[in-house]
């Protein structure tokens, strides 16, 4: 991957590669990670075009209580709440041009909140997100496959990786 590799926040919290077949597979991951975040947190998604980030921030979106329908790319509009358990702030960064563009937002009440922030494209803006935040990059594995590894940056990350770990379960499948 592009992004230099993160530095986990503990050895509690070795990253975590999550080899996902297809989109079922990333459906269970964004439940787990949903699970994980119930109490709020930040993640930093991060890949190319077309590998999944809007489609990993759904699910983890839905996993916390946002209706599904309401959950789409903000890469116009920038930022999109959702009402859920908790608030839910999703965060396009692909057409801002700089930093402070981002910073203008008002993302730093986001940053402060309870709730939980999805920030697409995260690696244009790292030197201005909390240290502490899941880090996910994504790989194109095939026409359905994706790789995410997950990596977490601080205390409370390190917590919700572990939460997501125990408690995903990836579909099971009949072989024919």
């Amino acid at each position: 991957m592009a992004v230099e590799p993160a530095t986990p926040a503990d050895k509690h919290a070795e990253p975590w590669l999550v080899a996902a077949r297809d989109e079922d597979d990333t459906e269970s991951l964004g439940r787990a990670l949903g699970k994980g975040l119930a109490e709020g947190g930040l993640v930093a998604l991060i890949g190319p075009l077309g590998a999944g980030k809007t489609r990993l921030a759904q699910s983890i979106a839905t996993a916390l209580g946002a209706d599904r329908r309401t959950v789409n790319s903000p890469t116009f509009v920038l930022i999109q709440e959702y009402a859920a358990a908790l608030p839910i702030f999703h965060c396009d960064t692909y057409r801002l041009r700089s930093i402070d563009e981002f910073l203008d937002l008002g993302v730093d009440e986001m940053f402060q909140s309870e709730g939980v922030c999805l920030i697409e494209w995260a690696d244009r803006v790292t030197p201005v997100l909390p240290a502490d935040r899941l880090q996910i990059e994504i790989e194109v594995a095939g026409a359905t496959g994706r790789n995410f590894l997950i990596t977490a940056l601080g205390p409370r990350s390190a917590e919700v990786l572990q939460e997501a770990r125990g408690s995903f379960e990836p579909p099971t499948r009949s072989e024919t």
